[in-house]
């Protein structure tokens, strides 16, 4: 009996051909080159810088909004108490000008219509030390003599003295006080009433004229004069907005 035989002499059946079994592949995961990594990651660290950058630069222009809004108008009405101290001891002293660290002041401006507690000090000149503590007398004419008593102030930031000065109405009063006297002047127009380009400067000549015929101090109030200045908008512009008046009375400082 061969190998292959069964016990009864037949031929043993082949075993069944096994497939062949193809081995497995293990596909390996590639890694990203570092240099792509880098090319991802640096974009992303440019866009948060940008975004800090932004946001600082937001609250960096918030808070100069508020400076202007608010903060300046803090510090100038802590100017104008000093000043307003100061004329009051120089006064006392016979001092019709009293230096101060914000230029010369000479007098104490009211207006009724902006409160009876509406007590500015004026000071000669125009420059932004002088306006902002206070308002700018622009002329060299002094209050109550012949000629154009100019007078500039803020409408906006810094004390704002102005803010309200498109409300002023023909006839209502404005009170310079000095050393010597209180001049009253009573108003001839409103603060509605005339807007100028800034390089017109005629309402600064001692007796101003409107070229354009237009909106000017009447002939026949005398020529002791007044003349309120101040930005006609808000926001910045080139427009002033400009009230006259004339000297109706005036009253020697007692003691």
């Amino acid at each position: 009996m061969t190998q292959t035989d069964t016990p009864d002499g037949r031929p043993a059946p082949e075993a069944p051909e096994q497939p062949e079994v193809a081995p497995r592949r293990v596909r390996r995961r590639r890694s990203r080159p570092e240099t792509s990594a880098r090319a991802v990651s640096t974009p992303r660290r440019i866009s948060f810088w940008l975004g800090c950058g932004l946001i600082a630069a937001g609250l960096a222009v918030l808070g100069w909004v508020a400076w202007q809004f608010w903060g300046t108008n803090w510090q100038s009405q802590q100017r104008q108490d000093d000043v307003r101290s100061a004329l009051e001891s120089g006064w006392g002293d016979g001092q019709d000008v009293v230096r101060t660290e914000f230029g010369n002041a000479t007098a104490i401006l009211h207006i009724p219509r902006f409160g009876k507690d509406f007590a500015v000090p004026v000071l000669e000149g125009a420059s932004d030390e002088v306006l902002a503590a206070g308002v700018g007398h622009m002329e060299d004419t002094p209050a109550g003599a012949a000629g154009n008593y100019v007078l500039a102030g803020h409408r906006v930031t810094h004390g704002e003295p102005f803010a309200e000065l498109p409300s002023l109405q023909p006839g209502d009063e404005v009170i310079v006080e000095t050393r010597e006297a209180s001049y009253t002047y009573v108003l001839d127009t409103g603060g509605e009433d005339l807007v100028i380009p800034f390089t017109e400067t005629w309402v600064l000549d001692e007796r101003p004229v409107n070229p354009d015929g237009g909106v000017q101090p009447p002939d026949d109030v005398g020529d002791q004069l007044i003349t309120l200045l101040t930005c006609s908008e808000i926001f910045h512009t080139d427009n002033r907005s400009v009230v006259f008046g004339h000297l109706v009375a005036s009253t020697p400082t007692s003691g």
